[in-house]
């Protein structure tokens, strides 16, 4: 039976069956992700082509420096024989010479490392920035459906952590190319001695290669296979430890559940890891031991061929150092090719993610975006179905927004108000029917000129760790720099009477998560958030129940000055308290997705529908 034979029944022994745990790689597989490394070679050179050509070009000259090392060595050792041969006076000046030619090599050699280290760091540094940047602006180009499904975060999981030590990756390629040339260097001289034990070191050398390529796929397997869990493992302790949870986790005790269910789950997937590691280490230690037998087989003929007086004391340890540093060279290239290998099966995981492509994108011949919008929004018959559901959100939806009207959407929790703001800015496109913006197809208009003139504040708008003027800035970002206008939406949406009270004014960070923050409370947040609505001046502007923390009296004013600062602009409004929803022109009354009612307070009060229904039961709760 041959050595791989015996290794493979051995392996099926140890191993259990692929689980979801542990999903075996194929060859195929492995040998397709190498095709990963010129693309990342790509993007590392146009990250910094002086230092990429400085890191190959110092790698290149260190190829050099083993044999030069190991020859001079050689040198060094014959004339010291050839010296206490000689009667004295001896002439010692050649054997310091090459001393002194040793040093130079060994103390370029320093210098060469450190240069290295340093163009490697240096490109690192902005290599891993770049991907970061990159990531981020990809992300943020996708559809919004994409965040909504489970398995695009366990991708974007999986891609976040390639962001760093991918320049690492490289470095090992480029190590390999570099020990590949030493062996180049080495082997002139060893082939000129013996061939045959050349061979006889790489052959034994190949168990190694193979086991090592085995397991690293089985390894990535098992990490690809654990992303969901280590995404909890990530939000378990992030909750267990977080200003925003802190309080509950407090109150509610959940300390030893959130550990115990951490610990749980962490440990799960050490058991998995740990017997994967276990049958690493065990096959590792015998491909070892068969790879040492081919080394001492050469060192035994090279001690021969001494004893014989066929090679001198010089040429021995030349040899043997030759073949040793060749083991060397060997077991570290089988090692890095196997961590490249298997670095280049992650790597796919962040061109996987590169590849998404968005589907909501501008037509490749867009209309001219109406300034100002004269007849407004028309739906027609317009359905909506997310992702993976057979559930539809929206459904029959006819009506229109004329342009300057103020539009109020009424309805239960899961009526579709929220899917219907999400549409009016094309963050999804209608599964059926369609929406016309001034009487052409909104897909006709770029996706771009039709963002820049609407404004959407959801509920769940974002709480931006940023100083108090970039919070509001952040509404027509293109204008972060002046000042007038960010003052000018703080007063309308009495954010102003907010940031006069922070220590440094605009200036001030807002929200405790770095060290000079400020935390505000729910209302004060709302405000800076309509802030930025009136920020964006756009045409359009949707409020998501963005002052659901406001008081009755204070959502009644900020409603009141917003309808009065729009007079000329279209809105639509979503709120649950009817005194501010009889300040639209006119409301519309959804129910299971589909349009049940539409016109203004007065008569929908009159048809006595599902409309005046709600406002009653609301009414009766302050009687």
């Amino acid at each position: 039976m041959s050595i791989w034979s015996s290794f493979r029944a051995f392996r099926d022994k140890l191993q259990p069956p692929p689980s979801r745990n542990e999903l075996p790689v194929s060859f195929r597989e492995r040998f397709k992700a190498l095709g990963n490394l010129p693309q990342l070679f790509q993007l590392i050179w146009q990250t910094s082509p002086a230092l990429t050509s400085a890191s190959l070009l110092l790698r290149i000259v260190r190829a050099a420096v083993p044999l030069a090392t190991l020859y001079v060595g050689k040198l060094i050792i014959d004339e010291v024989v050839l010296l206490t041969q000689l009667a004295a006076p001896r002439d010692l000046t050649y054997l310091w010479q090459l001393v002194a030619t040793e040093f130079g090599i060994i103390f370029f050699s320093d210098i060469l490392n450190r240069a290295l280290a340093l163009v490697d760091s240096m490109l690192g540094d902005l290599f891993s920035n770049q991907i970061s940047v990159r990531l981020m602006r990809h992300a943020a180009a996708l559809d919004l459906d994409y965040f909504e499904d489970a398995s695009f975060y366990d991708k974007l999981e999986r891609a976040r952590r390639q962001t760093s030590g991918r320049m690492t990756l490289m470095a090992q390629v480029l190590e390999q190319v570099q020990d590949v040339i030493t062996m180049m260097f080495l082997s002139i001289g060893l082939v000129a001695f013996n061939p045959w034990l050349i061979l006889l070191l790489m052959v034994t050398l190949i168990p190694s290669l193979l086991g090592e390529s085995h397991f690293n796929a089985r390894s990535y397997s098992l990490m690809y296979n654990w992303t969901p869990e280590r995404r909890q493992l990530d939000y378990l302790r992030y909750t267990g430890a977080s200003d925003e949870t802190a309080k509950e986790v407090k109150i509610f005790g959940l300390s030893a559940f959130l550990t115990e269910r951490y610990r749980d789950l962490a440990d799960r997937y050490y058991r998995a890891n740990r017997a994967l590691s276990i049958r690493r280490a065990s096959w590792g230690t015998v491909l070892a031991m068969i790879a040492s037998i081919g080394y001492y087989a050469a060192y035994v003929v090279i001690i021969l061929r001494t004893v014989s007086g066929q090679l001198s004391l010089g040429d021995m340890t030349f040899l043997a150092g030759s073949f040793s540093r060749l083991r060397g060279l060997l077991q570290n290239l089988i090692q890095r090719f196997s961590n490249v290998a298997e670095g280049a099966l992650y790597l796919r995981d962040l061109f996987d993610f590169f590849a998404l492509r968005p589907r909501i994108v501008s037509a490749p011949r867009t209309r001219t975006f109406p300034r100002p919008i004269r007849r407004g929004f028309t739906f027609e018959n317009v359905g909506f179905k997310y992702p993976n559901s057979e559930r539809w959100a929206n459904r029959h939806l006819s009506f229109t927004l004329q342009a300057g009207e103020k539009l109020a959407l009424v309805g239960e929790n899961g009526a579709g108000k929220t899917t219907l703001a999400k549409l009016f800015a094309r963050l999804y496109d209608p599964t059926e029917g369609r929406i016309l913006l001034d009487g052409y197809d909104l897909r006709e208009y770029s996706l771009e000129e039709l963002r820049y003139d609407i404004g959407v504040i959801f509920q769940d708008f974002v709480h931006y760790h940023f100083t108090a003027a970039e919070n509001i800035a952040i509404g027509r970002i293109e204008a972060l720099n002046d000042a007038p206008r960010i003052e000018r939406a703080a007063a309308r949406s009495l954010a102003n009477t907010v940031i006069e009270k922070l220590p440094n004014g605009y200036a001030q960070i807002v929200g405790k998560r770095f060290e000079t923050g400020v935390e505000l409370s729910g209302g004060e947040w709302q405000k800076m958030a309509l802030a930025r609505a009136y920020m964006r001046e756009a045409q359009l502007l949707i409020l998501d129940e963005p002052t659901a923390s406001l008081d009755a009296r204070a959502e009644y004013e900020v409603f009141q000055r917003f309808a009065d600062l729009t007079k000329s602009k279209s809105a639509v409004l979503i709120s649950h308290r009817f005194s501010t929803v009889r300040m639209a022109d006119r409301i519309l009354v959804l129910g299971n997705g589909e349009m049940l009612e539409l016109g203004t307070h007065e008569e929908l009060l009159a048809k006595n529908g599902r409309y005046a229904e709600l406002f009653h039961l609301q009414a009766s709760g302050y009687r």
